[in-house]
Protein backbone atom coordinates (compact mmCIF):
# COMPACT_ATOMS: atom_id res chain seq x y z
CA UNK A 1 0.00 0.00 0.00
CA UNK A 2 1.41 3.20 -1.03
CA UNK A 3 2.28 5.91 1.70
CA UNK A 4 1.78 9.94 2.09
CA UNK A 5 5.33 10.66 0.83
CA UNK A 6 5.30 14.65 1.91
CA UNK A 7 3.24 16.93 3.84
CA UNK A 8 2.64 20.71 4.22
CA UNK A 9 3.81 22.64 7.07
CA UNK A 10 4.04 26.39 8.31
CA UNK A 11 7.52 27.63 7.72
CA UNK A 12 7.89 29.46 10.56
CA UNK A 13 5.99 31.22 13.30
CA UNK A 14 3.31 33.77 11.57
CA UNK A 15 0.89 36.62 12.91
CA UNK A 16 -1.71 38.12 11.45
CA UNK A 17 -4.53 40.10 12.67
CA UNK A 18 -7.55 41.26 10.30
CA UNK A 19 -9.81 43.92 10.57
CA UNK A 20 -12.36 44.40 14.32
CA UNK A 21 -15.63 42.24 14.32
CA UNK A 22 -18.05 44.61 15.90
CA UNK A 23 -15.13 46.19 18.01
CA UNK A 24 -13.30 42.49 19.05
CA UNK A 25 -10.22 42.00 17.92
CA UNK A 26 -9.04 38.47 16.64
CA UNK A 27 -5.45 38.19 16.48
CA UNK A 28 -4.13 34.69 14.80
CA UNK A 29 -0.99 33.25 15.82
CA UNK A 30 0.54 30.63 13.64
CA UNK A 31 3.53 28.16 14.17
CA UNK A 32 4.91 24.90 12.89
CA UNK A 33 5.34 22.03 15.74
CA UNK A 34 6.42 18.90 15.58
CA UNK A 35 4.09 17.01 18.36
CA UNK A 36 0.69 17.94 20.82
CA UNK A 37 3.33 18.34 23.30
CA UNK A 38 4.83 21.27 21.52
CA UNK A 39 1.52 23.15 20.63
CA UNK A 40 -0.15 23.24 24.05
CA UNK A 41 3.16 24.65 25.04
CA UNK A 42 2.80 27.12 22.28
CA UNK A 43 -0.39 27.97 23.63
CA UNK A 44 0.81 28.78 26.74
CA UNK A 45 3.50 31.19 25.47
CA UNK A 46 0.03 32.73 23.61
CA UNK A 47 -1.61 33.02 26.72
CA UNK A 48 1.52 34.12 28.53
CA UNK A 49 2.14 37.20 26.15
CA UNK A 50 -1.93 38.45 25.90
CA UNK A 51 -2.72 37.99 29.93
CA UNK A 52 -5.00 40.52 29.33
CA UNK A 53 -7.13 38.83 26.65
CA UNK A 54 -10.87 37.80 26.84
CA UNK A 55 -9.74 33.87 25.19
CA UNK A 56 -7.41 31.92 23.41
CA UNK A 57 -9.01 29.68 21.20
CA UNK A 58 -6.81 27.34 19.47
CA UNK A 59 -6.48 24.10 17.14
CA UNK A 60 -3.49 22.17 16.03
CA UNK A 61 -2.69 18.93 13.74
CA UNK A 62 0.26 16.70 13.79
CA UNK A 63 1.35 13.40 12.48
CA UNK A 64 1.92 13.19 8.33
CA UNK A 65 -1.90 13.10 7.91
CA UNK A 66 -3.02 15.25 10.53
CA UNK A 67 -5.01 12.29 12.36
CA UNK A 68 -3.72 13.63 15.84
CA UNK A 69 -5.49 16.87 16.65
CA UNK A 70 -7.32 18.93 19.45
CA UNK A 71 -9.07 21.77 19.19
CA UNK A 72 -10.52 24.47 22.39
CA UNK A 73 -13.21 26.86 22.26
CA UNK A 74 -11.29 28.51 25.78
CA UNK A 75 -14.78 29.20 27.40
CA UNK A 76 -16.61 30.19 24.10
CA UNK A 77 -20.11 28.48 23.41
CA UNK A 78 -18.98 25.19 22.35
CA UNK A 79 -17.93 24.36 18.84
CA UNK A 80 -17.97 28.45 18.13
CA UNK A 81 -14.50 28.45 17.84
CA UNK A 82 -11.98 25.85 18.10
CA UNK A 83 -13.82 23.29 15.47
CA UNK A 84 -13.95 26.72 13.10
CA UNK A 85 -10.29 26.96 13.35
CA UNK A 86 -9.31 23.58 13.20
CA UNK A 87 -11.42 23.43 9.73
CA UNK A 88 -8.78 25.64 8.36
CA UNK A 89 -6.07 23.64 9.03
CA UNK A 90 -7.94 21.00 7.33
CA UNK A 91 -9.24 22.74 4.45
CA UNK A 92 -5.90 23.99 3.68
CA UNK A 93 -4.13 21.31 4.07
CA UNK A 94 -1.45 21.90 6.93
CA UNK A 95 -0.37 19.54 9.48
CA UNK A 96 2.45 19.56 11.89
CA UNK A 97 1.03 22.95 13.38
CA UNK A 98 -1.03 25.10 15.58
CA UNK A 99 -3.00 28.29 14.83
CA UNK A 100 -4.05 30.38 18.46
CA UNK A 101 -6.70 32.94 18.01
CA UNK A 102 -6.64 35.65 21.11
CA UNK A 103 -9.87 37.56 21.60
CA UNK A 104 -10.09 41.14 23.07
CA UNK A 105 -13.99 41.77 23.49
CA UNK A 106 -14.84 44.68 21.84
CA UNK A 107 -18.14 45.45 23.49
CA UNK A 108 -21.07 43.50 21.54
CA UNK A 109 -21.71 40.19 21.70
CA UNK A 110 -21.48 38.24 17.84
CA UNK A 111 -23.62 35.24 18.53
CA UNK A 112 -22.19 31.82 17.73
CA UNK A 113 -22.58 32.45 14.09
CA UNK A 114 -20.65 35.49 13.92
CA UNK A 115 -18.05 33.36 16.85
CA UNK A 116 -17.41 30.73 14.34
CA UNK A 117 -17.08 33.29 10.95
CA UNK A 118 -14.46 35.59 13.12
CA UNK A 119 -12.32 32.76 14.46
CA UNK A 120 -12.90 30.77 11.34
CA UNK A 121 -12.03 34.15 9.80
CA UNK A 122 -9.33 34.96 11.63
CA UNK A 123 -7.34 31.50 11.39
CA UNK A 124 -8.06 31.43 7.50
CA UNK A 125 -6.61 34.97 6.62
CA UNK A 126 -3.60 33.83 8.46
CA UNK A 127 -2.79 30.40 6.89
CA UNK A 128 -3.54 32.04 3.53
CA UNK A 129 -0.63 34.69 4.20
CA UNK A 130 2.13 32.05 6.01
CA UNK A 131 4.40 30.91 4.24
CA UNK A 132 4.57 26.83 3.67
CA UNK A 133 6.87 24.45 2.69
CA UNK A 134 6.06 21.01 1.73
CA UNK A 135 8.10 18.17 3.86
CA UNK A 136 9.57 14.99 2.13
CA UNK A 137 8.82 12.28 4.74
CA UNK A 138 11.62 9.78 4.89
CA UNK A 139 11.82 6.66 7.26
CA UNK A 140 15.31 4.87 8.11
CA UNK A 141 15.63 1.80 7.11
CA UNK A 142 17.87 -0.99 8.67
CA UNK A 143 19.19 -3.60 6.89
CA UNK A 144 22.14 -6.20 6.40
CA UNK A 145 23.91 -8.11 3.99
CA UNK A 146 27.45 -10.35 3.44
CA UNK A 147 30.21 -9.02 2.91
CA UNK A 148 30.68 -10.54 -0.47
CA UNK A 149 28.11 -8.19 -1.60
CA UNK A 150 29.98 -5.32 -0.02
CA UNK A 151 31.49 -3.62 -3.34
CA UNK A 152 27.74 -3.64 -4.64
CA UNK A 153 26.00 -2.47 -2.40
CA UNK A 154 28.03 0.62 -1.27
CA UNK A 155 28.34 1.47 -5.52
CA UNK A 156 24.45 1.41 -5.46
CA UNK A 157 23.96 3.60 -2.43
CA UNK A 158 26.62 5.80 -3.37
CA UNK A 159 24.57 5.98 -6.93
CA UNK A 160 21.42 6.90 -4.87
CA UNK A 161 23.26 9.64 -3.12
CA UNK A 162 22.78 7.43 0.21
CA UNK A 163 25.35 6.91 3.14
CA UNK A 164 25.56 4.30 5.63
CA UNK A 165 24.58 4.86 8.58
CA UNK A 166 25.38 3.07 11.97
CA UNK A 167 27.53 0.58 10.20
CA UNK A 168 28.28 -2.86 12.43
CA UNK A 169 31.04 -4.99 11.02
CA UNK A 170 30.31 -8.30 12.61
CA UNK A 171 29.51 -11.78 11.27
CA UNK A 172 28.40 -9.41 8.42
CA UNK A 173 27.76 -5.84 7.63
CA UNK A 174 24.62 -3.94 8.89
CA UNK A 175 23.56 -0.57 9.41
CA UNK A 176 20.99 1.59 7.43
CA UNK A 177 19.84 4.42 5.33
CA UNK A 178 17.33 7.06 5.84
CA UNK A 179 15.05 7.59 2.02
CA UNK A 180 11.90 7.85 1.26
CA UNK A 181 8.96 6.32 1.96
CA UNK A 182 7.29 4.14 -0.63
CA UNK A 183 11.26 4.15 -1.92
CA UNK A 184 11.72 0.61 -0.65
CA UNK A 185 8.97 -0.78 -1.59
CA UNK A 186 9.64 -0.30 -5.32
CA UNK A 187 13.62 0.41 -4.57
CA UNK A 188 15.83 0.88 -8.06
CA UNK A 189 16.14 -2.21 -10.12
CA UNK A 190 19.69 -2.29 -9.52
CA UNK A 191 18.59 -3.10 -6.08
CA UNK A 192 16.64 -5.92 -6.86
CA UNK A 193 19.64 -9.19 -6.28
CA UNK A 194 20.28 -7.34 -2.99
CA UNK A 195 20.41 -10.27 -0.11
CA UNK A 196 18.71 -7.59 2.91
CA UNK A 197 16.52 -7.85 6.10
CA UNK A 198 14.99 -4.70 6.05
CA UNK A 199 13.32 -3.00 9.42
CA UNK A 200 11.70 0.45 7.84
CA UNK A 201 11.18 2.70 10.65
CA UNK A 202 8.11 5.50 10.12
CA UNK A 203 7.18 9.10 10.25
CA UNK A 204 7.32 10.86 11.86
CA UNK A 205 10.79 10.01 12.77
CA UNK A 206 12.27 11.30 9.72
CA UNK A 207 11.08 14.47 7.58
CA UNK A 208 13.37 16.93 5.51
Amino acid sequence: MTRLESYRTPTAPFQYEPDKVKGSRFIADVSPVQSGEEAEAFVRKIRDLYPDACHHCYAWRTGAEGKANRSSDDGEPSGSAGRPILAQLEGHELTQLVVVVTRYFGGTKLGVGGLMRAYGGAAGQALDRVEVTTKIITEYVAFAYPYDCSGPVEGILHGHDLSLLDPDYGAEVSGGVHVPVNWWSAPPDDCASWNLRTTPRNFPAGGT
